[in-house]
């Protein structure tokens, strides 16, 4: 709607998880890097905790984009952790390749489907990886049970599977009880806000990405901005989206302290 006015080829900050505009902060430069290794080093599992907005998804679909073009990787993307145990277990088998249709009634055959698929990957060299998104989400103590039962699928020398669990930061607390899993999670990573500096970086490189051909904010924004979203890249997106949008219908140049403090004024409202 405001992109020929401002000169942009599509929106900056939209809020979809669109690896393109990731932003590496050291921070996610940080969480990435754990989580690859996590991964190539086959460590078995993997948390990634974060605030709501914090980057979380994006991250996981640059992680994704990083290894679905190899061929020795199958992932299994789990948005839905709420459903019932049994049901999480075949959804894994089904993303795996199995028809959903026939598939075991029982368990205790879907685990033992589970193994032979798993066997049969890594006799060929192939690594599977379920990455499970908002695991807060995951109110059952049987599912994270039967989480860290599926990290004894496993050789002699290696897990026959990675688990990566992203969620807010109440999934620390849920998995600090339940020191049977924490003592499998070898690599943990929280996923902290912005500083001011990277919240100025985060606004210029996505409006890069977008096809910014002149200064759009003011440096004196940058301070309201951050302040206002404390950090959180969503909320960044909401003010500097909106901003844009409201400076167009004011006819304006660029984007001031004024109009931040209005957007500010009507998203707290």
């Amino acid at each position: 709607m405001y992109e020929e006015y401002w000169g942009l080829k599509e929106k900056p900050f939209e809020n979809t998880p669109d690896p393109r505009f990731l932003y590496y902060s050291p921070k996610h430069e940080e969480a990435l890097t754990r989580l690859l290794y996590a991964i190539r080093e086959k460590k078995g599992a993997a948390v990634l905790t974060g605030g709501f907005g914090s980057g979380k998804t994006v991250l996981s679909r640059a992680l994704w984009d990083e290894l679905q073009d190899h061929d020795r990787y199958r992932l299994i993307y789990i948005t839905n952790p709420q459903i019932p145990t049994i049901e999480f277990i075949r959804e894994i088998v089904r993303q795996l390749g199995e028809p959903k249709e026939g598939l075991p009634e029982k368990k205790s055959d879907l685990l033992d489907l589970l193994g032979k698929i798993l066997e049969r990957d890594a006799n060929i060299g192939r690594d599977i990886v379920i990455i499970i998104d908002e695991a807060q989400l995951i109110e059952s103590r049987e599912t994270f049970e039967e989480l860290r039962l599926l990290l004894n699928f496993q050789l002699n020398e290696r897990f026959l599977l990675t688990l990566i669990l992203l969620g807010q930061p109440e999934l620390r607390e849920r998995i600090a009880n339940l020191p049977q899993l924490k003592q499998r999670l070898s690599v943990r990573y929280h996923l902290s806000n912005l500083n001011e500096k990277e919240t100025g970086e985060y606004i210029n490189q996505r409006l890069k990405i977008a096809g910014q051909k002149k200064e759009l904010f003011g440096s004196e924004t940058i301070s309201l901005i951050h302040q206002a979203s404390q950090g959180l890249p969503r909320e960044i997106n909401n003010i500097c989206d909106l901003s844009l949008l409201t400076g167009m219908g004011k006819g304006i140049a660029k984007i001031d302290k004024k109009i931040i403090r209005e957007v500010i004024k009507d998203l707290e409202g």
